[in-house]
């Protein structure tokens, strides 16, 4: 059975730092591209960042463009956000996401398998 587990969510004061990790088990995503996503309440699940089978590209929204690094550890099969200058609009449930192939994709939809999601709070 595939499973993504997200972890390393909280709450934290505007202007610090949060490091999420997805652990992926029951299949390798060595050769998959991985993404980021996150759900605010009342809104749609929206794109965050991506990265390719071989970190050789990745991707961030404009909106965490310059405070979010996304990369990955294809021993361990674990994928990691870290997320600096967090800004209150920062608040969400935060989605691991993977997908079969080897090249990244903005849309959800594109996306196969999908974690249970971390909520990260950011407070002003």
């Amino acid at each position: 059975q595939v499973q993504l587990v997200e972890s390393g969510g909280g709450l934290v004061q505007a202007g610090g730092s949060l490091r999420l990790s997805c652990a992926a088990s029951g299949r390798s995503f060595s050769r998959s591209a991985m993404g980021w996503f996150r759900q605010a309440p009342g809104k749609e699940r929206e794109f965050v960042a991506a990265i390719n089978w071989n970190s050789g590209v990745a991707n961030d929204a404009d909106s965490v463009k310059g405070r979010f690094t996304v990369s990955r550890d294809n021993v361990k099969n674990t994928e990691y956000l870290q997320m600096s200058s967090l800004k209150p609009e920062d608040t969400a449930v935060y989605y691991c996401a993977a997908r079969r192939y080897y090249e990244i994709s903005f849309e959800r939809d594109e996306y196969e398998f999908w974690g249970q999601g971390t909520q990260v709070t950011v407070s002003s």
